[in-house]
């Protein structure tokens, strides 16, 4: 984590065969948008979530038919899964009897006492955690009062109420989330609950829109609380696919220098130095790469005059001229192609790495 401030302490939870918090690697995941008792259709998008980086995946159970599917969904899967829980507590036992790795519930909508205790006892004995996830709409009603609206220090909290309702019964496997539509506020809710405890910290920005605001919105967020070392978990809520909300978790995590996974590409902005189409040279570049699975840095450049020198810290750097792209790698000259020659080359040298 080289690019980062020190990392927050937190206790590690184990959710499956990964673990988050400590010094763990901080998690991609995602939700899948399946009605779960489509079993083979949510084990199909659960696992082509997979395929796209995701390590955890949630399942929403709003009905007993859901709860009921969630048995053969993790059989059909080895993904870590969260089972998502609002307000019937006895989805979240059958969800812990299915072999789910984590329940995410609000302990203050699923009943009385007895019914928290019902899900803890269940959770302890299954040696799984509990997400507790607030946003502006699950703040209750005298905190809305109290700070004059869902403000941070409203849903810090609510959080911390519903942490105090798991304490109560000597369960500390918690992870918790609070997220904001607004970046900012997104911001402060973390700053003030990852100073009043030490549990792993979910992060996201809710409702954050369509794949290109919503991305720019998390990334605003998420990029600044993860520089802070805030964050053990994180997932980019978009109005889009979920393959999207993946890429864009791991370029937040790859612009921050804090993981890589895949192709990380850089290109120019194109000038009038240029001699060839940046543009579609790197969207090329990006759509012939995109299945690979080496974790590489490939950069594009428009012009002989910057772009040797601006690519010499990538693996791979594909540099246009004027009717021949230069192939360099570690900042070599390889060879210089035409453009119906430069993807045949490319994906050789990287097949070789």
């Amino acid at each position: 984590m080289k690019n980062m401030k020190n990392r927050r302490h937190s206790r590690v939870v184990r959710i499956g065969t990964l673990a988050i918090g400590g010094d763990n690697p901080i998690a991609v995941q995602t939700m899948v948008n399946t009605p779960p008792e489509e079993i083979k259709k949510t084990i199909d998008e659960i696992n082509r979530a997979a395929a796209a980086g995701a390590e955890i995946v949630r399942v929403a159970v709003p009905d007993r038919r859901a709860a009921e599917a969630l048995a053969d969904i993790k059989k059909g899967t080895s993904v870590p899964l969260v089972a998502d829980i609002h307000f019937n507590f006895r989805f979240a036992l059958m969800a812990a009897d299915a072999g789910f790795d984590k329940l995410r519930i609000n302990p203050g909508n699923i009943g009385g006492d007895d019914n928290v205790r019902a899900v803890v006892d269940k959770a302890g004995e299954k040696g799984i955690p509990i997400r507790i996830g607030v946003n502006h709409g699950s703040v209750e009603r005298e905190l809305i009062d109290k700070y004059g609206g869902p403000k941070p220090a409203a849903m810090v909290e609510s959080a911390m109420r519903h942490v105090e309702l798991l304490e109560r019964h000597n369960f500390r496997d918690i992870v918790i989330s609070i997220k904001a539509s607004s970046p900012i506020e997104t911001i402060e809710c973390y700053q003030l609950v990852a100073a009043k405890c030490e549990y792993p910290l979910h992060l996201g920005v809710t409702e954050a829109g369509t794949a290109f605001i919503g991305a720019i919105k998390t990334s605003v967020a998420l990029g600044h609380l993860l520089y802070e070392g805030i964050g053990d978990t994180l997932r980019v809520s978009l109005s889009a696919d979920i393959e999207q909300e993946i890429k864009a978790a791991w370029a937040i995590l790859k612009a921050l220098g804090i993981r890589r996974r895949g192709l990380e590409l850089v290109s120019c902005p194109s000038c009038g130095r240029t001699e060839t189409d940046v543009y579609q040279l790197a969207e090329k570049v990006e759509k012939a790469l995109e299945k690979t699975n080496k974790d590489i840095k490939v950069a594009v450049m428009g012009c002989l005059v910057n772009g040797p020198g601006e690519a010499a810290d990538a693996d791979i750097g594909v540099i246009g001229g004027k009717g021949r792209i230069m192939l360099t790698k570690k900042g070599h000259v390889i060879g210089r192609y035409s453009e119906s020659e430069i993807f045949d080359a490319l994906m050789r040298e990287i097949a070789a790495m």
